[in-house]
């Protein structure tokens, strides 16, 4: 349990595109992604893939107040809402903060629970939900002096990255984002001095050209990333789902050469800020 001024990081969800169960991704988990953020005693959720569901399980028993980030709307980040128990339970308040995205309709989540892909509407799951929109660049506060600030990241259809703060800690969330094709300095300068970077990193430089325009980036992007903006841990998160526990044991060794302290996103994975 953290204090009350620490930020704890916990990883329920680190790969991208699909959830991968198996005998070759069960030490780094094959969910797809969710970040537990507990700033204090408040939580913080980033993105709701199939991770989700497991930390849903975990907060079963509590009367929850929380607040979910989605960072856009491609499946391996949605894929667990309609499984997240909390959202059943009568005792439970949560705010669901939706980025408005030129692209879409302002109730595509709703979408989501309604007849052809979920029977049960989201206003009747139990729980008291809010959505809240936000635009891509807005500076806002959350429950128990938590600043948000938001950046778009260059992906397919759009994504926003997230910077929370809280007193004094920082933790930024920028994930599905080609490094490559956005100006490093407005990232790197975004993410400056955090105390953690969760940053994509599904790809090898090896199979970056092959992926050009696909929205992510090499975990050698992140790693350079990492160094410019100075943070003081840089995980590598949204892991390709075909890329092995063992695979990623080597990325995670050339990596903290480059960058010493780099960790690669596991499931229950925890960082005390």
């Amino acid at each position: 349990m953290s204090g009350s001024n620490d930020m704890l990081v916990r990883f329920w969800g680190v790969r991208g595109s699909a959830p991968v169960p198996g005998p070759s991704t069960v030490r780094y988990g094959g969910n797809t992604p969710c970040v537990e953020v507990r700033c204090g005693s408040h939580v913080v959720i980033l993105d709701a893939g199939s991770g989700l569901r497991e930390l849903g399980k975990l907060m079963a028993q509590d009367s929850i107040d929380a607040d979910i980030f989605l960072t856009h709307p491609h499946l391996d980040h949605i894929i667990g809402l309609p499984f997240f128990g909390p959202f059943y339970g009568t005792q439970n308040h949560m705010r669901l903060w939706i980025p408005k995205m030129a692209s879409l309709d302002e109730d595509w989540v709703d979408g989501l629970f309604k007849p052809p892909y979920f029977p049960i509407p989201l206003s009747r799951l139990g729980a008291r939900i809010e959505s809240r929109g936000f635009a891509v660049g807005d500076v806002f506060r959350v429950n128990d002096g938590i600043t948000v600030r938001t950046i778009g990241l260059d992906h397919p259809g759009g994504s926003v990255g997230l910077r929370l703060s809280y007193c004094g800690k920082s933790v930024v969330y920028m994930t599905d984002v080609e490094l490559s094709h956005r100006d490093e300095a407005a990232l790197a300068g975004f993410a400056a001095d955090a105390d953690v970077l969760i940053c994509d990193a599904t790809y090898t430089e090896e199979e970056k050209d092959a992926h050009a325009g696909w929205g992510h980036s090499t975990w050698e992007d992140a790693v350079r990333l990492g160094a410019t903006a100075r943070v003081s841990q840089l995980v590598l998160f949204h892991h390709a789902p075909d890329r092995s526990d063992r695979a990623l044991d080597e990325i995670g060794w050339k990596a903290a050469k480059l960058l010493p302290g780099t960790e690669v996103a596991s499931e229950g994975f925890t960082i005390q800020a």
